[in-house]
């Protein structure tokens, strides 16, 4: 579903890719752990050219998304992205952050959309806050508001740039509790986290990245229980308890 073939990324003199090759496919939850500065969340932003790449290809279902005469946003419709940072619309209820972007776009009627999006909040516990404003909602609820507004364009793969790390501890249960419920329908996800014990039950494959480059790969008992390179057990020696 997604190819990357040499990937470089540069922002002038500090370069934070490093010839990235990988291929993630349909269906597949692929988590990616590393420390901070490594290159995981530029790599994310990548795949649906939130970042352009300075060399290398991307194919998405494939299409080659870094050719210029490629209508990215027609590719990113596709692709749902959910942030750190709870990007919803303050100024709109809950119902209509989800609602304004199939309607929008012509993918949904006004009707259809509204019935949509009673049942993707259904699913996330926010049924009952569709006539609130974000102002009125938690943390943990913001970011599940994100999700939903994400699914209501029907992606085809969803992409997580450490969507737990701006929540209070408590608020970080429920929206992993969110992202396990959907990955079991099968639903392709990359995910940036920091969340070892999360990365390890829900993922096919772990990308242990640092220094630009994907250091180690594997199942999440390889990775987590055996791994290879010294930078991974150092890493990990740190962050697992």
């Amino acid at each position: 579903m997604i190819r990357v073939e040499d990937l470089h990324k540069s922002f002038g003199s500090l370069q934070v890719l490093k010839g990235v090759s990988e291929t993630i496919s349909k269906g597949e939850v692929v988590s990616i752990i590393g420390p901070s500065g490594g290159g995981k969340s530029t790599f994310l932003r990548c795949l649906n050219l939130l970042e352009t790449p300075t060399s290398g290809r991307i194919y998405f279902e494939g299409t080659d998304i870094t050719d210029k005469s490629v209508d990215i946003n027609l590719h990113r419709q596709k692709m749902g992205m959910v942030f750190q940072h709870f990007n919803v619309f303050n100024n709109l209820t809950v119902g209509k952050n989800v609602t304004l972007a199939p309607v929008l776009l012509g993918k949904k009627s006004q009707k259809e959309a509204d019935e949509m999006a009673a049942e993707l909040l259904a699913r996330v516990g926010l049924q009952e806050k569709a006539d609130q404003y974000p102002k009125k909602l938690s943390g943990g609820q913001k970011q599940r508001l994100a999700i939903v507004r994400a699914l209501a364009m029907e992606p085809d793969v969803m992409l997580f740039d450490e969507p737990t790390s701006a929540l209070d501890p408590e608020m970080v249960g429920e929206v992993l509790q969110v992202i396990k419920s959907l990955v079991k329908t099968g639903m392709t996800t990359v995910i940036v986290t920091h969340e070892m014990g999360f990365a390890k039950e829900v993922s096919d494959r772990v990308f242990f990245m640092d220094g630009g480059i994907i250091a180690e790969k594997g199942s999440p008992d390889q990775v987590f229980n055996h791994p290879s390179n010294p930078r991974t057990k150092e890493f990990l020696s740190k962050v697992l308890y």
